[in-house]
């Protein structure tokens, strides 16, 4: 069941940077969550992705989705392009007062753990922010930027939470890169996730449960995400 979003008032941060309400979003995220009410985790034409964002952002509003985050890799222009198409769609005289999905600011960040190459996603995070700037150019960071804690830092310092993607997808084990995270500060782990590309999606039962074991041990938060490269949001590729 879908969590009612807490209304962001003028004074607070902007809804894209809302942390609280999108912590009470990761509190209820099950495996029936994604991909039909909510979705973290989605790349576009400005990253590797095949849909524009304006097509992204249509597809939300038709699946119906409250809430979600596109996570292009080292960059945020994706995220500018779907807010712009909900503020014109609700601009639109038949969609007066209609509700859009909330959406996050996101981003997909290649990172180093345990000597091995990890996907780390930052969320509600200050755009502007200077510490999070060298990690929105477009490019993968290198050398010591690239370290786990180095990159979970600087979403913090942004204002955001930092989550470990598909974490029992790397040349180390779940059980490894998890400890190894929570010990630099991770704050959540993509819980629920479809390793085998399933058609219809479904996250992997027995991964999910791994990891649904493990961020109970270690108080994490749980996300969940279908990792769009194609033209479907409710499929990876």
């Amino acid at each position: 069941m879908a969590v009612v979003l807490p209304q962001t008032s003028t004074s607070e941060k902007p809804a894209a940077q809302d942390l609280a309400a999108l912590r009470q979003v990761f509190a209820s995220v099950n495996a029936d969550s994604c991909p039909y009410t909510y979705n973290f985790h989605m790349h576009t034409t400005h990253s590797d992705g095949q849909l524009r964002p304006d097509i992204l952002a249509e597809q939300a509003l038709e699946i119906g989705l409250a809430g979600f985050a596109i996570t292009d890799h080292h960059q945020i222009s994706g995220f500018y392009a779907a807010k712009r198409f909900f503020e014109e769609w609700q601009q639109q005289p038949n969609n007066t007062g209609k509700i859009t999905p909330h959406l996050w600011t996101g981003t997909e960040i290649t990172s180093r753990l345990l000597d091995v190459e990890v996907h780390i996603l930052g969320y509600a995070f200050d755009p502007f922010h200077a510490a999070i700037a060298d990690y929105l150019t477009g490019t993968a960071p290198r050398g010591e930027d690239a370290e786990a804690h180095h990159v979970i830092s600087a979403i913090h310092q942004s204002g955001g939470v930092a989550v470990l993607a598909h974490p029992a997808r790397y040349r180390r084990s779940h059980e490894e890169l998890i400890l190894a995270a929570v010990k630099v500060g991770i704050d959540g782990v993509e819980t629920y996730y479809a390793y085998g590309n399933p058609k219809p999606w479904k996250p992997s039962p027995e991964e999910s449960q791994q990891v649904r074991q493990l961020s109970n041990q270690y108080h994490l938060l749980n996300t969940c995400g279908t990792d769009s490269h194609g033209l479907s949001l409710t499929q990876r590729v």
